[in-house]
């Protein structure tokens, strides 16, 4: 960090997620102004992972685009990536997040809230379609993607996309904010 100044690049151009990754970084640096350079990083997976492995390893590939493309030039590295799994109880949607930070030189992983999905939605996203598009047929919605998601549709926006990223980073920013704890 320079000068109250605190540079974020972010592996996505999704306004949802680069919102989220800014708020975070916020709530744990208020006094800092937060720069946020957004980019289209390719996950090297599915458009829709479909398994929680997936959904992590396109984090984290997003992650990795940015630090080579940029170098050191950011404290942070942000990448959010969205996946469903089925579990013994059912289908269910979450995202992965994975911060790099330049200063600490530390990786932290984080999972967000999972939001149950009904079968036929997960069906529907076995055949290939994805989740952001299945929604938007359900509920009669435009691009809930870069909206409030499944998320807030299915919670009647009680949670939102946004909602849940900024929690999970959050929760994640913690292995960075107390660094010396994580040794």
């Amino acid at each position: 960090m320079t000068n109250n100044k605190l540079n974020l690049i972010i592996g996505s151009k999704n306004p949802v997620k680069v919102n989220a990754a800014k708020a975070a970084l916020q709530s744990y640096f208020p006094q800092q102004d937060i720069n946020v350079v957004s980019v289209n990083a390719p996950s090297g997976v599915a458009e829709q992972p479909m398994t929680e492995a997936e959904t992590l390893l396109g984090a984290k590939n997003r992650v990795s685009h940015c630090q080579q493309e940029f170098g050191e030039t950011a404290d942070y590295y942000i990448a959010i990536e969205g996946g469903v799994d089925h579990y013994h109880y059912g289908p269910a949607a979450f995202a992965y997040v994975v911060i790099s930070s330049t200063d600490t030189n530390q990786e932290a992983i984080g999972l967000s809230a999972q939001l149950p999905l009904p079968e036929g939605v997960y069906q529907a996203l076995q055949q290939g379609e994805e989740l952001g598009d299945v929604i938007d047929k359900l509920f009669n919605t435009h691009n809930a993607k870069q909206k409030s998601g499944a998320m807030g549709l299915f919670t009647n926006g009680l949670a939102t996309r946004q909602s849940t990223y900024e929690q999970a980073l959050i929760l994640a920013l913690a292995k960075i904010a107390n660094a010396n704890l994580y040794q």
